[in-house]
């Protein structure tokens, strides 16, 4: 389905199965349209959701099930929700889906992420500009060829905010997984070593690929079907090339993405004074 829908389709998707009861909460995540905003940031580990919402002017917690955590609030003024994906694309791809049928539009990944450049330092962040499919859940959507692209509104927000709170970032394209092992080059279980798995760090550093992690080009391929905007940010955790691990910066990539819902809401405001539907360079948020 396109993000030309019919009202008739629209009604059709949230109808009551036997494992939707209920017409509007939704199956995985528990929610009603009257629980999230039109903005939603979405971290994979259930913890970060605390780490957002504490960032934020107030937050209510409205569901939890399984590995899907939701809370709404006001960040700066603006509505603003947040939804924990658990690892991976698969959960991901429910995530987006279940919170699009209740009207959600926006969704930044605030994520961690490895990267394999020496001068991408751990504790900075990367903003997806783009993402390699290397998981199979996009696959299931649309064929290979069709991009990975983080809408250019929601990447423009996330870099001029980042910018704003001063963190040191990159903007490149992420390599998404489905394995933390085996599809990132890791050894497995026992020694194993999965095909070719000595040559894909260097394949992806040839190719100018700045970091990796596992949910970055389901969400953006499937927001691209659908019409929807979305973005993402990680907090580098570990650098491939130099060894060093340390778990720092989720903070940053919370705070980075909630303002730039802030922005994105100033820019949605610029757009409708200026009656034109498309950001761009000649607009200002100042």
């Amino acid at each position: 389905m396109t993000a030309d829908h019919t009202d008739a389709e629209r009604a059709d998707s949230s109808q009551p199965t036997s494992e939707t009861p209920n017409a509007d909460r939704q199956y995985h995540l528990e929610i009603t349209r009257e629980d999230v905003a039109d903005s939603v940031l979405l971290p994979g580990n259930p913890g970060r959701v605390e780490t957002i919402t504490g960032l934020w002017d107030d937050a209510t917690t409205v569901a939890s099930h399984r590995e899907y955590r939701t809370a709404t609030g006001q960040y700066d003024e603006c509505d603003i929700s947040v939804t924990s994906t658990g690892i991976g694309g698969p959960s991901a791809a429910i995530a987006l889906e279940e919170l699009a049928r209740v009207g959600s539009e926006t969704f930044i990944r605030v994520g961690s992420c490895g990267t394999i450049h020496p001068e991408i330092e751990v504790g900075d962040l990367v903003i997806s500009s783009g993402a390699v499919r290397q998981e199979g859940t996009s696959k299931e959507y649309i064929d290979p060829e069709y991009p990975a692209v983080a809408d250019h509104e929601v990447l423009s927000a996330l870099v001029a905010a980042a910018e704003r709170l001063g963190y040191d970032y990159h903007v490149g394209v992420t390599m998404s997984a489905d394995s933390f092992y085996a599809g990132q080059a890791r050894t497995g279980f026992d020694g194993y070593e999965a095909p070719r798995s000595d040559e894909l760090l260097e394949t992806l550093r040839n190719a100018n690929v700045a970091n990796i992690e596992m949910e970055a080009a389901t969400i953006l391929t499937l927001a691209s079907i659908y019409g929807l905007r979305a973005g993402a940010v990680c907090a580098v955790y570990a650098n491939r090339q130099t060894g060093e691990f340390r778990t720092d910066g989720d903070s940053r990539a919370a705070e980075t993405a909630s303002l730039a819902v802030a922005l994105l809401a100033r820019m949605d405001q610029i757009k409708r004074e200026k009656g034109v539907s498309v950001w761009h360079a000649g607009l200002s948020l100042d």
